[in-house]
């Protein structure tokens, strides 16, 4: 039992230091301001232009590319660019398990994702008037997503390289389908039923309808079907970032 305390509390110890120095350096990184913030703002703008919406109908839309974008911008970037500066050396030579630097990556992309969509969501509320009619569900929600799409783009960094602009082109070959497929632009209950079934491999479908019950529409499946998937692959991208960095971590020097 001691030992298992010890393990934790090293393990929570390393995650924290990791995430404080990922968040003081990677913040201000190109990738993570143009991938993470104009991008998913001019895709929102080309969505919204020439559309009759009220604020309630495009607010989901926009808080879900802010979260996932703003979350998963971080992560990829982290492991490349640590190989290239050959920090990732020092860090794999100190006295912390690979899940503390996994976790303290992770933690810095959740604190960027909160942040840039607090503001996103602060500034519908405040511009658009839009209304939240569950705002218990939307923050429960917005946590899970924020942790999950930091997790997967931990995961996406995994190959064993240290030039960021590939793997910000592999994360983009995967997140740009996910977000086209999945029921962000386009409701499920107005899509076809090769495009529903197609919609719910995507976790962000699943935000984007606890968002849309949020604010007051009536979601397809129920909010405890909705938030239960929604953490199932949060837990499966964390696994999964994990399990693959701990595999390809020494294959970096």
């Amino acid at each position: 039992m001691t030992g298992m305390v010890w393990t934790a509390r090293r393990v929570s110890s390393g995650m924290w230091a990791v995430a404080k120095k990922d968040m003081r350096l990677y913040y201000v990184k190109g990738p993570v301001v143009i991938f993470g913030l104009l991008f998913p703002l001019f895709l929102f703008v080309a969505f919204s232009l020439g559309r009759n919406l009220t604020g309630d109908m495009f607010a989901a839309p926009m808080l879900v590319m802010a979260v996932f974008f703003s979350s998963s911008s971080v992560g990829p970037i982290i492991a490349p660019w640590e190989t290239r500066m050959r920090t990732l050396e020092k860090l794999m030579t100190a006295p912390i398990p690979v899940a503390s630097i996994i976790l303290g990556g992770v933690l810095a992309g959740f604190a960027f994702g909160i942040a840039i969509s607090s503001i996103a969501l602060i500034s519908a509320v405040v511009l658009l008037g839009v209304t939240i009619s569950q705002p218990a569900l939307l923050a429960v929600s917005m946590v899970v997503a924020c942790f999950g799409f930091s997790s997967f783009g931990i995961f996406l960094s995994y190959p064993p390289t240290d030039n960021p602009s590939n793997v910000m082109m592999l994360a983009n070959l995967v997140k740009l389908p996910l977000i086209f497929v999945s029921g962000v632009f386009i409701p499920l209950s107005d899509m076809s039923r090769l495009g529903g079934t197609l919609a719910f491999l995507s976790p962000l479908t699943y935000f984007s309808e606890l968002a849309r019950s949020s604010l007051g529409f009536s979601p397809v499946a129920s909010d405890l079907i909705n938030i239960l998937a929604l953490s199932g692959f949060a837990v499966v991208f964390l696994v999964l970032a994990i399990v693959m960095h701990g595999r390809n971590m020494w294959k970096r020097f």
